[in-house]
């Protein structure tokens, strides 16, 4: 979350299991997982857990995070930063119906990044 953090120039709250009002009906290997972290930046909330499943994280997996934007500038800010160390499938172009562009990152997760042009109004 700090490397999303760093490239979306966001702010970002963490609350470890340990650090929560539940810690202790939790175990105590449970303790140094991420409950709850958030990032907010220029209108973009991104949230995320590591409590899920059998709280063994797997890289990418079936989810994509899409970033949709009328400020093209701060996308491609966004996906340049990203864009770092990433697998970048399809660069920031023009198409039909926008600007688009997506890219697995460092860590495995898929994003894709879309600005209105103002064609489907």
């Amino acid at each position: 979350m700090t490397f999303y953090r760093d490239c979306l120039s966001g702010a970002l709250e963490i609350q470890t299991v340990g650090e929560s009002p539940m810690a202790a009906a939790m175990p105590a290997e449970t303790h140094d997982r991420v409950l709850h972290a958030v990032l907010v930046a220029d209108g973009i909330t991104v949230m995320a857990s590591g409590m899920g499943g059998s709280g063994h994280a797997g890289q990418g997996g079936a989810i994509a995070l899409c970033v949709n934007s009328d400020d093209l500038a701060q996308t491609r800010s966004f996906f340049d930063n990203l864009s770092v160390g990433a697998n970048v499938t399809n660069p920031l172009k023009e198409e039909y119906f926008g600007t688009y562009g997506d890219l697995t990152d460092r860590y495995g997760i898929s994003w894709m990044f879309q600005v209105d042009n103002g064609r489907n109004a």
